[in-house]
């Protein structure tokens, strides 16, 4: 890591009545006697002082804490000023910080990245910080405390020292070839692997449960022209999101909403109406609805009380493992169904009941609050990795290469935790974090 001492404003951008300036580095006890004039600094104890500029003219009245290595978010000695959250204030105390050497503006996420290399936490509780960043529903927030908690490092890396175990086991045979493994010692690590093969091929069958809590249980309306799918958006929104309109082919492309059912992220997606047509954008809608459908978590098929169901639509809801039928406009129309939920997206008739079942349907998707989630895809990859070495190893009766698919697998699960870093891998992950985080 760089001996430069970084810095950052850790809150929101804009007017407050507080913004926070995070410092961290070697630097950081030299930087507040700058600043402050003070000779000394007491650690994790709040002072109130007064920031200068370099002709000695107060620039702020400030509330400072420091947090002395390596017992910091970073590992690193920290400095933090609290001050009032006006553009001028913190804009002066960024500009003075930038004049000093070697001292700079923290790069995105440059702060966890530190924190990461001085052992503060591992991979996977970083990803679980930005995550709790982003939370905006229950289900997300709690899940995202318990990553930060280290949750899913213990697991993989009880796996990976469970590995590391039998591979010292061989290595020490393979030392000395004139001794012959126990034939009962080769069998307890084959059955030893043969479970963690199963534990992972289990864990990674989470039927997209993870992904769906950080990117949102997603859900499709799709249905011929003008049976109503903007009106039931519109329903199910409690506002206007979806232009509606006696007018055939009015929703072009996809039109989403973002709700919070039960504590998860829910996105339901308006498309165009299914219908042949020669008209080139609305075809492109079309065909955006088609897979739309296809990729839904929970398909929404909608026809009228009164009419059958178009043969795009019904094939669609056939098709889809998971779907529900609803018949609109109750309003219009005395008929019974005998199939699906009958619902009056105008007048609200049936909504309700429906907006239930959706709920009911995501809560079972999303699975029990209990279980572990894998909520990005570079665990999967590696998990499949670590899998497909450990089935190897199972096949192999060659000591050294067994000991080397062993390794491989070992590393496979270190990839995710950060116990195996690549500037590559940390690049791409901490990118996605906010400058002063």
């Amino acid at each position: 890591m760089s001996n430069q001492t970084i810095f950052a404003l850790s809150s929101a951008a804009g007017r407050a009545g507080v913004a926070v300036i995070r410092i961290s580095g070697n630097k950081a006890i030299d930087i507040y006697k700058q600043l402050t004039g003070k000779k000394e600094i007491k650690e994790k104890y709040i002072q109130c002082n007064y920031i200068y500029n370099q002709d000695r003219s107060v620039i702020d009245q400030v509330i400072t804490l420091f947090f002395k290595g390596p017992k910091s978010f970073t590992g690193e000695d920290v400095l933090e000023i609290q001050c009032h959250g006006s553009r001028a204030v913190i804009q002066r105390i960024l500009s003075l910080l930038s004049e000093i050497k070697d001292c700079r503006m923290a790069e995105a996420g440059e702060f966890t990245r530190r924190a990461v290399y001085n052992n503060k936490m591992d991979l996977t509780a970083a990803e679980g910080l930005i995550d709790l960043i982003d939370a905006d529903t229950e289900a997300q927030r709690a899940w995202a405390v318990r990553q930060m908690g280290g949750e899913l490092q213990n697991l993989y890396d009880g796996w990976r020292k469970q590995l590391v175990e039998y591979m010292a086991y061989l290595e020490a045979f393979i030392d000395f070839p004139e001794e012959e493994i126990p034939p009962e010692k080769m069998r307890l690590i084959n059955d030893g692997v043969h479970t963690l093969m199963h534990k992972i091929a289990v864990h990674l069958d989470d039927k997209n449960r993870g992904i769906n809590l950080k990117e949102g249980f997603q859900i499709a309306i799709i249905g011929a022209p003008n049976v109503g799918k903007s009106s039931l958006l519109n329903a199910l929104a409690h506002k206007d999101v979806a232009i509606v309109s006696e007018i055939a082919g009015t929703t072009r492309d996809v039109v989403e909403i973002y709700l919070d059912i039960a504590g998860y992220p829910v996105v339901i997606a308006d498309t165009a109406g299914l219908r042949q047509t020669n008209e080139q954008i609305e075809q492109e809608g079309i065909k955006r609805a088609l897979k739309r459908a296809g990729d839904a978590s929970l398909l929404i098929a909608m026809g009228e009380v009164g009419n059958k169901l178009d043969k795009k639509t019904k094939e669609a809801f056939e098709n889809h493992p998971n779907a529900l039928l609803v018949w609109n406009k109750a309003d219009k129309a005395d008929c019974q169904k005998s199939d699906g939920i009958i619902i009056s997206a105008k007048t609200g008739q049936g909504v309700d009941k429906l907006y239930q079942i959706i709920k009911d349907k995501v809560i079972e998707a999303m699975g029990h609050s209990d279980e572990i989630m894998l909520t990005r895809l570079r665990y999967k990859t590696a998990l499949k990795e670590c899998g497909d070495a450990l089935g190897r190893a199972l096949n192999e009766t060659e000591l050294e290469l067994k000991a080397e698919e062993l390794r491989l697998a070992a590393r496979a699960l270190g990839k995710i935790t950060g116990f195996v870093r690549t500037e590559e891998l940390l690049d791409v992950i901490f990118s996605s974090f906010c400058i002063g985080k």
